[in-house]
C-alpha cells in the first residue's frame, strides 16, 4: 500500500515537471506568437469584428436554420460555452492568483485577447473538414484538420487519445463532490453516484441534449454570478484603484510574500495566467472546435464569429473571480485552502448561506461543463474504435471520476493542465500550417441555412 502511495506520488512528480515544461516553454510561447500572428494578419479582427459577433448571435436567435442535419447553432454555441465557463472560472483561474500573485489577472486578459482569435481559427478549420455521421449530424474537430495539415493520421489518433483523457472533466467532478459533501454533510459515495448518473444520462444524449441543458443553465449563471461581483466590487470601490495598480506592477515585477501568500516572480505570474486561462476557455485544446462542429448552420466564419463571443464572456467571468477575491482580501488567508474553499470564504463576508449556496452553484456550472466534455471524449473514443468505443469510454470515465474524488484537487487540474498543454501544442501546429485557409472578413451572407 505504501508502495503504491510513494509510486502514484512519484507519477504527479513527474507531470508536474511536464507541466511546468510546456507551459513556460512550449505552450505558452505557441499561444502568444501564433496569437499575434493571426491577430496581425487578420487586423485583429477579434476586436473589431464584435458588432458583427453580436449582430450574428442576435440572428441565430430569431430564425431558425432550415434541414434536420445538425443543432441549432446557438444550442451548440451554448453546449461550448457550457463546457467553457463553469468551475474553471470560479475555481480553477482562482489558483493562478494563489500561486502567481495578483499580475495573473493581466495574463488572464492577454490571454483572452490573442486566444480569442486562436479560437476562431480552431471552430473554422474543425468546421470546414467536418463530415456528416450516420446520426444525422457532424463529425468536426481537430482529428480532422490535422489530416489535412500534416497528410497522416498518427497526430489525428494522438490528438483523439489526448481528448479522451481531457474528456473526463475529473478536476471539476472532484470539486463538486468535496463541495457537497463536506458542505452539506452527505456521504461521498452518494454524492458520486447521484453526479455521475446525471453525467452519462445527457452525455448519451449527445451534443443536442447537452445544448437544451446549457441553453437553461447558463443565462441563469451568468445574470446570478455578475450580479453576486458587482456588488462584492461596489462594497470594496474605494479599495479597486490601489488594487488594480497593484495587478500591474506586480504581473512584470512579482509579488512579494505578503498574508499566507509565499510570495512570486513574473514567470510564476505569466505561466499560471495563461494556463489558467487558456485551461479555463478551453484555447486551442480542440473540445469546442467538435462542439461546435454539429451546427447546423453551412457557413463557418458565422459559427466561429461565435467562438469569439464565448472567450469574451469566459475572460470576464474569470477577470470576476480574480477581483473577488482580490478586493475581500481572501487570498491573503494565513491558512491554505482549495480554490473552491477560497471562493466561498470571499463571497461568505458579503454574503449569507454561502455554504449551502456555493456547493449548489458549483453543481450548475461544473454539471455544463463535465457533460459537455464528456460527450467529446465519447466522439474522440468512437473515432479511435467506431465498434467498442462508446461503451469502454464510459466504463472508463466512470472510473476516473470516482478515483480522482480522492485525490486532493490540484493532482486532478494537474492532469487535465497536462493533457490540455499537449493537445494545444499540436492542434496549434495544425492551425498555424492552415492558417492561410482561415476566411475572416467574409461576406455577411444571408442566414438561410442548408443542411
Amino acid at each position: 500500500m505504501l508502495y503504491n502511495i510513494h509510486m502514484l506520488q512519484s507519477i504527479f512528480n513527474l507531470l508536474t515537471q511536464l507541466d511546468q515544461i510546456f507551459w513556460r516553454y512550449f505552450a505558452f510561447v505557441l499561444i502568444v506568437i501564433l496569437g499575434l500572428i493571426l491577430t496581425v494578419r487578420a487586423g485583429f479582427f477579434q476586436i473589431r469584428a464584435l458588432p458583427a459577433i453580436f449582430k450574428t448571435f442576435f440572428q441565430f436567435l430569431g430564425r431558425t436554420p432550415e434541414g434536420e442535419r445538425g443543432v441549432h447553432p446557438l444550442k451548440a454555441f451554448f453546449a461550448s460555452t457550457g463546457g467553457m465557463i463553469g468551475i474553471g472560472n470560479i475555481v480553477g483561474i482562482i489558483t493562478a492568483v494563489q500561486i502567481g500573485g495578483p499580475g495573473a489577472l493581466i495574463w488572464v486578459w492577454i490571454a483572452g485577447i490573442i486566444g480569442a482569435i486562436v479560437k476562431y481559427c480552431e471552430i473554422y478549420l474543425g468546421f470546414k473538414y467536418r463530415e456528416p455521421n450516420k446520426q444525422g449530424g457532424y463529425d468536426g474537430g481537430p482529428m480532422y484538420f490535422l489530416k489535412k495539415a500534416f497528410k497522416s493520421r498518427l497526430l489525428p489518433i494522438a490528438v483523439a487519445g489526448l481528448l479522451c483523457v481531457y474528456g473526463v472533466e475529473i478536476y471539476q467532478f472532484s470539486v463538486i463532490t468535496e463541495s457537497v459533501s463536506s458542505n452539506w454533510n452527505i456521504n461521498r459515495f452518494v454524492v458520486m453516484a447521484v453526479l455521475l448518473g446525471l453525467v452519462l444520462y445527457a452525455a448519451i444524449g449527445g451534443v443536442r441534449r447537452i445544448g437544451q441543458i446549457c441553453t437553461w443553465v447558463m443565462p441563469f449563471f451568468l445574470v446570478v454570478y455578475l450580479g453576486m461581483g458587482f456588488w462584492v466590487i461596489g462594497q470594496e470601490l474605494a479599495a479597486l484603484p490601489a488594487i488594480l495598480v497593484d495587478v500591474f506592477k506586480s504581473a512584470f515585477t512579482g509579488h512579494a510574500a505578503v498574508g499566507g501568500f509565499v510570495g512570486s516572480t513574473v514567470v510564476l505570474a505569466i505561466q499560471l495566467g495563461i494556463a489558467r486561462a487558456a485551461y479555463s476557455a478551453d484555447i486551442g485544446v480542440g473540445y469546442d472546435s467538435i462542439i461546435q462542429s454539429e451546427s447546423a448552420t453551412q457557413h463557418p466564419e458565422k459559427q466561429a464569429r461565435l467562438a469569439i463571443l464565448g472567450v469574451v464572456i469566459d475572460n470576464v467571468i474569470c477577470t470576476f473571480s480574480i477581483l473577488i477575491v482580490l478586493v475581500s482580501g481572501a487570498w491573503k488567508a494565513l491558512e491554505p485552502m482549495e480554490g473552491s474553499e477560497l471562493i466561498q470564504v470571499a463571497l461568505g463576508t458579503y454574503f449569507p448561506y454561502m455554504e449551502y449556496f456555493i456547493p449548489f452553484f458549483l453543481i450548475v456550472t461544473g454539471y455544463t461543463t463535465i457533460i459537455a466534455f464528456f460527450v467529446v471524449g465519447i466522439k474522440c473514443a468512437c473515432y479511435l474504435s467506431p465498434r467498442f468505443g462508446r461503451a469502454l469510454y464510459i466504463f472508463y470515465g466512470s472510473t476516473s471520476f470516482v478515483f480522482f474524488s480522492f485525490v486532493p484537487q490540484h493532482q486532478a487540474l494537474l492532469v487535465m493542465s497536462v493533457s490540455g498543454a499537449m493537445l494545444l501544442s499540436i492542434n496549434l501546429l495544425g492551425i498555424f500550417r492552415l492558417r492561410k485557409e482561415i476566411a475572416f472578413d467574409e461576406v455577411d451572407l444571408p442566414l438561410k441555412e442548408v443542411a
